[in-house]
């Protein structure tokens, strides 16, 4: 193992991240959208990197995953039909199929290479996922793609890039995009994202979204996982017109991912939930002050 070979990335404004590597980048391509590289490293294994930012690591890409996708799915009383924009390594999708309620699942990712990428060479992430029958993928604009649908589903997960301003993604973060995610929501239906870094000193852009979802929405709220290659506590949220994770108890968490056949779990159970939704007295305060709404004329710009 080469002692020297590091790879060292941007985490955000005033803060870098090294991670030694087991072997030189396992592969390196530009596509159309953008920057993508596979690497192996010592601590976490298969990482994926999108324009120089790490996106999953086989070791914790699970408690990622789980924490993304499970929540919203156990809020709906019975998620049938399930809408992904992006999620290109699949492991959204094999979260989603877990639940023995799902009948179809469209998933929409701008990057085809890129999806074609994964599918190669992260099989651990995605677990074959791209087979089921019950999938359909398109590669498309999300957004585009679900505004000129006239089907709807019971739960749309959200889970793109970072909303850098003027990237492939940003106009997946604004008010006038979650109004076309509600307009596709069947009566009950539930939105999930991914919502940024949840750390302390840099909740602003977290918040902000659970604030722009608030603003389209009847009920919104926020939770974060720690996810140890991000080197940082994970955000999402969830909106809906009606039921939320949070309504949830954990004994009828743990019934439900019974019912519903979702074994293999590793991070997410009734626990885990009440965790989630159990947030710090610091959250909490900085969610009161924060009052952003993103749209598209004014875009969240994480540095």
């Amino acid at each position: 193992m080469p002692e020297d070979l590091w790879m060292t990335f941007v985490k955000r404004r005033g803060e870098k991240t090294s991670l030694q590597l087991t072997r030189p980048p396992v592969l390196q391509r530009t596509t159309r959208f953008q920057q993508l590289e596979i690497i192996d490293t010592v601590l976490y294994g298969r990482c994926l990197f999108l324009d120089g930012k790490i996106q999953s690591a086989l070791a914790d890409e699970f408690i990622y995953h789980e924490a993304l996708v499970h929540p919203a799915m156990i809020a709906h009383p019975a998620p049938r039909r399930v809408f992904i924009a992006g999620g290109g390594e699949g492991a959204t999708l094999r979260e989603v199929l877990r639940h023995g309620t799902v009948e179809q699942v469209v998933m929409v990712d701008i990057d085809a290479e890129a999806v074609a990428i994964c599918r190669d060479h992260l099989s651990e992430f995605h677990q074959g996922a791209f087979a089921d029958p019950r999938l359909e993928l398109i590669h498309a604009d999300a957004r585009a793609e679900l505004a000129g649908r006239t089907d709807t589903f019971d739960v749309i997960i959200v889970d793109v890039t970072d909303p850098l301003a003027g990237g492939p993604s940003y106009r997946l973060f604004t008010r006038e995009f979650y109004t076309i995610v509600q307009q596709h929501l069947n009566p009950g239906g539930i939105v999930a994202v991914q919502a940024e870094s949840g750390d302390c000193e840099v909740l602003e852009g977290h918040l902000a979204i659970v604030r722009t979802l608030a603003a389209v929405f009847q009920r919104a709220e926020g939770y974060r996982a720690h996810v140890p290659s991000f080197g940082e506590s994970w955000g999402f949220a969830v909106a809906s017109n009606a039921s939320l994770p949070s309504d949830r108890s954990p004994d009828e968490v743990d019934r439900i991912l019974s019912v519903r056949g979702c074994t293999g779990l590793r991070f997410y159970d009734g626990l885990t939930h009440r965790a989630l939704f159990s947030p710090d007295r610091y959250y909490r305060e900085a969610g009161q002050r924060v009052t952003t709404i993103i749209d598209d004329a004014h875009p969240l710009v994480i540095e």
